[in-house]
């Protein structure tokens, strides 16, 4: 398996999954020597396909490179955490924690999870210039191998060089970084699936512009605003207090979208015994003046006592005919003088859906909620900086998920941190008893500095290892306060790269050979199945 990747990885192309696509759906528009026939293409296009003939692009240093990466598979392989995973609460979960690099992990995850993820949260380094983001990637091309696979010249290939392994940490390199990552988050999503992302003022026009370009920009669903901050930063040099961040959501496609806000039924009542049941009373104003929709000018009478009034200055809601089948409905409130406005009689029990739109603008917890519930759980220490809260992670399942799905429900969070987002689904899953939603979290091993305090009180060596321990802890509180009944397991699977005397010995393998219990002794059998069953469809949980 590796050694063929390793072949294919040599001769990957940026455009290549991009025609593997293509080729899958359109085998007709290929040639005989397999090249795309651009004029076979445009013949399949009707007469009134709309078709774009002009356009600025989205362009950025190191995109041509960023899609090469996209391109190559992954040579690690899954080792299982065999001790961890074969404890009782373990062995059968469904949840799932990676300990490795998320490009390494998401190309192992679409091999299993194409289009099966409903919800992705992420909260990628926002590369404020203090949040310790480079880029930095384990690949070794030479500016050659570069103006070569990417048809660049000798400056750009130089350029693209020197930003992928010199740690830059500029806006071209952080899409660099971005890219990819958000490609196969796109793959993982299934049609009704959505991504939400968490980015501040530093990258936020960038990653609208790279997620227009992943997702389509008919897919953005919204720009939430999140009030991040309760008191206004009176230390700021520029008189201006940033108290928000933003949190992009886009579907994968046209089918996905947001739940939206629970409609508030406590508007609605039967003060005269309605036998329709209880109602609310609405407005009927219109929003057009008279020159635009004369139709819906006029004055209105009641029938029984014959009082007049006024047509609103922006007309009614409602055409005559209409309003006059309200009116014989009993579905009008008439005012006691003319002074006042008639309005609706809206029903509850005609209500099309028991949600109404979310606000784009997210006033529910604040930032420093997240770092109170992270201290409770380690014993008053903080291990962990700008942790999201709980309850904002929750309102994005909330929203990204459907509550009544008695279906199993996949939520991925590649950037987990401190794995909020794996608690919120513990606490989810006893909220809805009826969803089983299960978790794919992902974190790079990064390594803590000897002074924090996470290394220093807690023993915590990366940021992985705080993650597996705040779900434990959250998942035993949970436990002991609620008694449900749901999954607080995990199962663990660490990347490990394969060492290259390995893979020389890989590509050199020949059935004539007989060292194959060898390179199985390399791997171990459980990495070995482990690696295998997920490249083959089966998952990280199957029973083997």
């Amino acid at each position: 398996m590796i050694r063929d990747i390793l072949h294919s990885n040599g001769k990957a192309r940026p455009a290549d999954r991009t025609l593997a696509l293509l080729r899958r759906d359109f085998p007709q528009c290929f040639n005989a020597e397999g090249a795309f026939d651009m004029a076979a293409f445009s013949e399949l296009l009707s007469d009134k396909t709309d078709i774009v003939r002009e356009g600025s692009g989205f362009n950025f240093l190191g995109k041509n490179y960023a899609s090469l990466i996209s391109a190559m598979d992954t040579t690690t392989v899954l080792v299982p955490d065999t001790e961890h995973n074969s404890r009782p609460e373990n062995e059968k979960s469904g949840n799932v924690y990676i300990s490795g690099d998320n490009i390494d992990a998401l190309k192992h995850l679409v091999k299993s999870y194409a289009g099966r993820v409903k919800c992705i949260y992420i909260d990628p380094p926002y590369n404020t210039g203090s949040d310790g983001f480079v880029y930095n990637d384990k690949f070794t091309f030479t500016a050659e191998e570069l103006e070569e696979r990417l048809d660049v010249g000798a400056e750009q290939a130089e350029r693209i060089l020197a930003m992928t392994t010199r740690g830059a940490a500029s806006h071209s390199a952080w899409l660099t970084f971005m890219m990819p990552r958000l490609i196969y988050a796109r793959d993982l999503l299934s049609d009704d699936g959505v991504i939400f992302i968490s980015i501040d003022d530093n990258e936020q026009a960038n990653l609208k512009l790279l997620c227009d370009h992943v997702f389509g920009e008919e897919n953005m669903i919204c720009s939430f605003i999140w009030k991040k901050r309760q008191n206004v930063d009176s230390r700021t040099q520029n008189g201006a207090s940033k108290d928000h961040d933003y949190l992009l959501c886009y579907g994968r496609h046209e089918d996905g979208r947001v739940q939206g806000k629970m409609s508030d039924k406590t508007k609605y009542s039967n003060p005269d015994n309605d036998p329709r049941g209880d109602w609310m009373s609405a407005d009927m104003t219109g929003l057009a003046n008279e020159s635009q929709r004369p139709n819906l000018h006029y004055d209105l009478t009641n029938p029984e006592t014959g009082i007049t009034y006024e047509c609103p200055p922006t007309g009614w809601r409602y055409e005559r005919k209409r309003m006059d089948e309200l009116i014989a409905n009993g579905e009008v409130i008439f005012p006691k003088d003319m002074f006042g406005r008639p309005r609706r009689k809206k029903f509850l029990k005609d209500l099309e859906s028991q949600y109404t739109g979310l606000s784009s603008v997210l006033e529910t917890v604040y930032s420093t909620q997240g770092t109170r519930e992270l201290r409770e759980l380690f014993d008053g220490e903080d291990v962990f900086d700008f942790p999201k809260p709980v309850d904002f992670i929750k309102l994005v399942l909330e929203q990204g998920l459907n509550p009544s799905a008695k279906q199993d429900l996949i939520v991925v969070d590649f950037f987990s941190g401190s794995a909020t987002t794996a608690q919120a689904v513990l606490q989810y899953n006893v909220e809805h008893p009826d969803s089983k939603v299960c978790f794919i979290m992902v974190q790079l091993p990064e390594l803590f500095s000897e002074n924090s305090e996470a290394y220093k009180k807690l023993g915590f060596h990366t940021i992985d290892q705080l993650g597996m321990e705040r779900i434990r802890r959250a998942a035993a509180k949970i436990k002991e306060e609620t008694g449900a009944d749901i999954d607080y397991g995990f199962r663990h699977y660490t990347l490990r790269e394969t060492d290259d005397n390995t893979l020389d010995r890989l590509e050199s393998f020949t059935t004539e050979l007989e060292f194959g219990d060898d390179i199985l002794e390399a791997f171990g059998r459980e990495t070995v199945l482990a690696t295998y069953a997920m490249r083959d469809g089966y998952g990280l949980t199957p029973a083997i």
